[in-house]
């Protein structure tokens, strides 16, 4: 990597200059198969002993372009691209655990991690255990003899809980097990966990690397010995490849990364200053707040505190559906990331599979409501959330529950 040039600068420019002329858009290579000159070229390529292309289920220039950029962005050896985050996290985890093993997790994640890993790590004979991933002697307790990994997201989903990855990466490194970092919600920009001591990092791509809604993509960086295990052992043999024409759309998305973070953040702060001081808020997580509990950790380790902002309304699952259902702007959407604010409820959307007594345990109540800000103008959408949570309030409310929402 070209260490004068920014982030900003690699994320947009190629840096195999030549004086030839050329596209300065990557061109887009959509084959599934590709020549040789020789048959004996042939097996070479397909043994590893040469550098080459031969199927798509292993590789295609296109993606390959993109392959090298998120390396250098996330400071990693290689990287692979797959069809999907869920494929990016399933194939990390699969690629260090296997049948008789087990895999330590952090206890707040992802619904779909929260799926692999109880619907289908069993039937690869993966044992796995959540653990409070903020308490490092809880981490070193849980540590077993056949522990061969441990996986964290940090800021998580959807409480934005920070994990302190310098100290997981030595008490990992005494264990010998790798630690394995879903960077979703920081992208490149505003978090390198490999720098911070991991030994994995996974990407859902389809949020901020991408940035537009358009694509399903996931992305895992680590060694070339994982990445190449992963491609040739995983990916490859389940089908989990990117595409030409999905791996040019993120080549694109990834041009306007930087200034996108930048946008994302500014506008999740003052919507998170804005939800603190209303009176059906109960409570507001975002690290870019003093009152977070690992505000400090997240300014260490984090360049900036990112888009997402989290917030538990008063009144519980009624008034949750009531605000939802009163927005104008705000989308009501699964995904985040992208250029429009996206809002969902995590305890019937994307947490729906957790079970609700375990789901209490890892914090996500049904008043709990994730709003991914976008990059529309904050006091536009900071309107739309006050003329909601006021209709809320108003609407059928009487003197009892008023009482309740006061502050």
């Amino acid at each position: 990597m070209n260490q004068t040039w920014q982030f900003d600068t690699i994320a947009i420019h190629d840096e195999n200059h030549s004086h030839q002329t050329k596209p300065i858009a990557q061109p887009i290579i959509p084959a599934v198969a590709y020549a040789f000159s020789t048959s004996e070229m042939a097996a070479l390529v397909v043994s590893g002993e040469v550098e080459g292309t031969f199927y798509g289920r292993y590789g295609n220039p296109t993606t390959s372009k993109l392959e090298e950029k998120i390396t250098q962005l996330e400071a990693g050896e290689a990287s692979i691209g797959l069809s999907s985050g869920m494929a990016a996290i399933s194939s990390a985890i699969l690629a260090l655990v296997q049948t008789g093993e087990h895999l330590l997790v952090t206890k707040d994640i992802y619904g779909g991690t929260y799926n692999f890993l109880t619907h289908l790590a069993p039937r690869f004979g993966i044992d796995f255990d959540f653990v409070d991933c903020t308490d490092g002697e809880a981490v070193q307790s849980a540590i077993k003899d056949n522990t061969k990994a441990l996986y964290v997201e940090t800021p998580s989903n959807p409480l934005l809980t920070i994990v302190d990855l310098r100290k997981l990466s030595a008490i990992a490194k005494e264990a010998s097990i790798p630690l394995i970092v879903d960077n979703t919600f920081m992208s490149p920009y505003l978090q390198n966990p490999l720098c911070l001591g991991a030994d994995v990092v996974v990407h859902s791509a389809t949020k901020y690397i991408n940035g537009h809604g358009d694509v399903l993509a996931g992305f895992v960086v680590g060694s070339k010995r994982i990445i190449e295990f992963i491609r040739k052992r995983i990916a490859g043999d389940l089908g989990q490849h990117l595409n030409a024409w999905d791996a040019f759309l993120i080549l694109r998305g990834l041009k306007t990364m930087g200034i996108r973070m930048k946008a994302h953040c500014q506008h999740a702060k003052q919507i998170a200053e804005y939800l603190m001081d209303h009176p059906l808020v109960e409570h507001v997580f975002y690290p870019g707040l003093a009152n977070h509990p690992q505000h400090q950790l997240a300014k260490q380790q984090m360049n900036d505190m990112g888009g997402i902002v989290s917030f538990e309304l008063k009144g519980g699952l009624k008034q949750a559906n009531d605000f939802m259902n009163q927005l104008k702007l705000i989308i009501i959407s699964f995904s985040l990331g992208d250029p429009e604010t996206l809002i969902q409820h995590p305890a019937s959307m994307t947490h729906f599979s957790i079970p609700k007594e375990e789901r209490l345990t890892f914090g996500i109540s049904d008043g709990l409501l994730r709003l991914s800000v976008g990059l529309e103008d904050p006091s536009d959408i900071i309107n739309d959330l006050e003329q909601a949570l006021n209709g809320v309030m108003e609407e059928g409310v009487g003197d009892e529950e008023k009482k309740m929402f006061s502050k």
